[in-house]
């Protein structure tokens, strides 16, 4: 591919890599982990704190839209789009919060934002891909997972800081001002690698169709109904049964009727010629394509848990917000800065056949650290939070934890961005994360009825017995080996 052109600025790569990726974990952040501590410290139960997960179905859901990243526009106006959308998003969730009953105005901002993000992301990783060839990709992977775990950490930890400091409205707005600065960043620096495809006024004439209108109608009516009705107040069982061992079997029926549809699918699709059934056909038409799916949904199952209950546990043991904040804000993000350029280095230097295990297993074992540490804070915790010497154990938890998760996502990127082809990239980059995010949203609703029911030190012991499945997986994966270089002799024919 040859050398993007560049627009009014010339900057390294890795720069807007690493702005691009920080604007894409900022406002995740907010929606995965800044809501949880919002609606805890607003008095909602451990049940309702793990609903929170079900804002991830956006990110579940975003491969319904992503084929239109790739039909109309450019990736790169996608993505300047987005980001201005984001910021006007971050206002309205700013004034939200500032409503004297904020909960369900929140709920329903903290949604708007993320079904913004998901487009964000879309646009992003497709750009990405599109504006690197695969050694530059595979180079910068570490950049992309050192800024995304940065936004994370930032987002989470030190937006959390500062509303115990300044308020919710006024750290929602600071968001939004930094928003607004990486979107004025990207618009004079990013490289513009592709013509228009067909031109957004068609997409405009699409969205205006009687039957678009309506289905978007009733998704939204339904996504208000239930926020309104959910209340954050749910049923401990259902039929029986509780809402952990109803999200296990509707995970299991979802991937055991998926490979077993596989062949159904695919032939139903390949008679198709939408831009949709084109993209899921050539992302399903790769090896041992079942057991790419099995190890995207399970991947990071375990940690999606985790992170649903971290600051609700700490919280317990007696970590004030701003604690949980500084923790994060200061020693998390150095080590999750760590975490990810030594996972990209790594992976560059050896391969990710030979480095995916002790990558994988640095991700995972942190759980089993966290169970040790809610066991020991057990009734530790003074009236202003906790003592010196247990912070600086929390801080060295959190900053292991989020070492450890950096390596893991390094792992991730790179494995995703090998199943994607150059046709679709978004989309394909849209199909892999929303199947990996079927499985966090399911493992963050049942989270916090497991913690209420066993307590967070057993909770924390099964989260590492959450994630052995899709470690099983990995002995059977393809794509693990690195691919040919220019100077290589070409492969033989054949799929492997």
């Amino acid at each position: 591919m040859p050398e993007p052109v560049r627009l009014t600025a010339r900057v390294p790569r890795s720069a807007w890599v690493f702005s691009t990726y920080f604007a894409e974990g900022l406002p995740y952040s907010l929606v995965r982990q800044v809501s949880t501590v919002f609606f805890r410290d607003a008095g909602t139960s451990l049940e309702g704190v793990g609903l929170t997960s079900l804002y991830s179905l956006p990110w579940v859901f975003k491969f319904l839209w992503a084929p239109l990243v790739d039909a109309f526009g450019t990736r790169r106006r996608w993505l300047l789009a987005a980001e201005g959308a984001l910021a006007i998003g971050l206002v309205l969730l700013a004034g939200a919060s500032a409503l004297p009953g904020p909960i369900l105005p929140v709920a329903i901002a903290f949604l708007v934002v993320a079904f913004l993000s998901a487009t964000h992301d879309i646009a992003v990783d497709g750009f990405y891909l599109e504006a690197q060839d695969r050694t530059a990709q595979a180079r910068n992977v570490g950049f992309q997972a050192m800024a995304y775990r940065f936004a994370l950490i930032a987002g989470g930890g030190g937006l959390v800081w500062l509303s115990a400091r300044i308020g919710w409205p006024a750290a929602f707005g600071c968001a939004a001002i930094v928003c607004l600065a990486l979107l004025g960043f990207h618009a004079r620096v990013l490289p513009d690698p592709s013509a228009a495809r067909r031109p957004f006024a068609d997409l405009a004439k699409m969205a205006v169709r009687p039957r678009v209108v309506g289905v978007v109608g009733l998704v939204a009516a339904a996504l208000l109904a239930g926020l309104y009705a959910l209340d954050w107040r749910v049923p401990e069982r259902v039929a029986g049964l509780s809402i952990p061992a109803w999200s296990a079997l509707f995970l299991l029926g979802a991937v055991l009727g998926l490979l077993g549809g596989l062949g159904a699918l695919q032939r139903r699709l390949a008679r198709s010629s939408a831009p949709y059934a084109r993209a899921f056909l050539d992302w399903l038409d790769q090896p041992r394509i079942g057991v790419i799916l099995v190890f995207v949904v399970l991947y990071r199952l375990g940690e999606s848990a985790l992170l649903a209950m971290g600051y609700p546990a700490l919280a317990d043991c007696g970590l004030t917000r701003a604690q949980y904040g500084l923790t994060y804000g200061t020693c998390g993000v150095a080590s999750g800065i760590a975490g990810g350029l030594v996972g990209g280095w790594l992976i560059g230097r050896y391969g990710l056949r030979r480095t995916i295990w002790p990558l994988v297993l640095s991700q995972n074992v942190p759980n089993l650290l966290y169970a040790l540490l809610t066991w020991r804070l057990a009734g530790a915790a003074g009236e202003t939070g906790l003592e010196a010497s247990m912070l600086a154990w929390v801080t060295g938890l959190v900053a292991v934890e989020a070492f450890g998760a950096g390596l893991g996502t390094a792992v991730f990127m790179v494995f995703v961005m090998r199943t994607t082809r150059p046709a679709y990239r978004s989309a394909h980059m849209a199909i892999a994360t929303g199947v990996m995010n079927v499985a966090s949203a399911l493992a963050g609703v049942g989270s916090g009825f497991l913690a209420a029911r066993i307590g967070f030190p057993a909770f924390f012991g099964c989260t590492f017995l959450a994630a052995v499945p899709g470690m099983v997986c990995i002995p059977f994966l393809p794509l693990l080996d690195d691919p040919p270089s220019p100077t290589s002799p070409p492969a033989p024919p054949g799929r492997g």
